[in-house]
């Protein structure tokens, strides 16, 4: 996949075009990219997504902090390359962009550096002043700029109408098995490896404590995890922790894995972690001895969940 972080000197050869912010490359963005790269093998061309960074909503409302992102750019970048996408377009959201008009966005930016043979747009996309901009404005100006037009209807799995927010619900609801389902993949979150109070291996679960450096990346409800855990590209079996440590009275949440048998320092060193399945909720105990009890459940009750996933 090649990826272009300017739209200047583009020379993409019958591009099939879609444009998003394809936050968790979900199973309905995931139709979409099926669908771009089915019309550019058709048009004898290449798929492109369009892409914005930092988030359009980061620059128009910089205090707003509520906003968690499933991917981070690296990983989105991962994950569409997985997907098959030919070419990659991360270009520069600011509020004077967002003050052009639908159709200036459609001509004088999208059109006149891209030339695309085709568009496909999500069923909800919008764009331009005010969010005017949809399916209609296209539409409008196909026959002029001579671009098909292909709009992807409303996704589905089981009656479930498939969103980047619904998986961020799941999450934040330790609902693994729903956001995995609705993503087509799993869960993932990466980070470097610090230092930390070595409590766990006090207790006899040594972990590892993961520094998650994108402060809008969305990190699931506080518990334990059953997860997958890359190291130098070897996955290993472990448990997750996410939480305060209440039973120490924490006031600080810290993300910490327990990679079983495995014993190397990595300190400083990346790590990235795929969500199977959530155990339990976080709990404060009476005394350190009942935390020990519990955790040798957890490792039981994820061994089982993981003895049936592939490494």
């Amino acid at each position: 996949m090649k990826i272009f972080r300017s739209l200047e000197g583009l020379n993409i050869p019958n591009a099939v075009l879609t444009i998003g912010t394809f936050d968790g490359v979900h199973q309905g963005h995931q139709k979409i990219i099926a669908r771009i790269n089915e019309l550019a093998q058709q048009h004898h061309g290449e798929s492109v997504i369009l892409t914005f960074h930092p988030h359009p909503r980061l620059i128009i409302n910089p205090n707003d902090t509520s906003l968690k992102l499933l991917n981070t750019l690296d990983e989105k970048i991962e994950l569409l390359e997985k997907y098959g996408v030919n070419n990659f377009i991360i270009t520069a959201f600011s509020k004077e962009f967002s003050e052009m008009s639908a159709e200036a966005y459609v001509k004088d930016f999208l059109y006149k550096a891209i030339k695309p043979k085709a568009i496909v747009i999500g069923y909800d996309h919008r764009f331009g002043k005010d969010r005017t901009g949809g399916l209609h404005t296209f539409n409008e100006l196909k026959t002029e700029l001579n671009f098909d037009l292909e709009e992807i209807s409303q996704q589905t799995i089981d009656d479930v109408t498939i969103s980047s927010t619904k998986v961020r619900n799941a999450l934040l609801e330790s609902n693994i098995a729903v956001a995995n389902q609705l993503l087509g993949h799993a869960y993932t979150l990466s980070g470097k490896v610090v230092k930390g109070a070595s409590l766990g291996r006090i207790l006899g679960f040594p972990t590892a404590n993961i520094d998650v450096q994108d402060t809008h990346k969305l990190i699931p409800n506080e518990g334990i995890y059953a997860v997958k855990a890359q190291h130098n590209n070897i996955w290993y079996k472990a448990m997750l922790y996410i939480g305060n440590r209440p039973t120490f009275n924490g006031k600080n949440q810290t993300i910490e894995v327990n990679i079983f048998d495995f014993a190397e320092n990595i300190y400083d060193q990346n790590i990235t972690i795929e969500f199977v399945a959530s155990i339990r909720g976080d709990i404060k105990f009476a005394t350190a001895d009942a935390l020990v009890h519990q955790l040798k459940k957890d490792k039981e009750a994820a061994e089982k969940v993981l003895n049936s996933v592939s490494l």
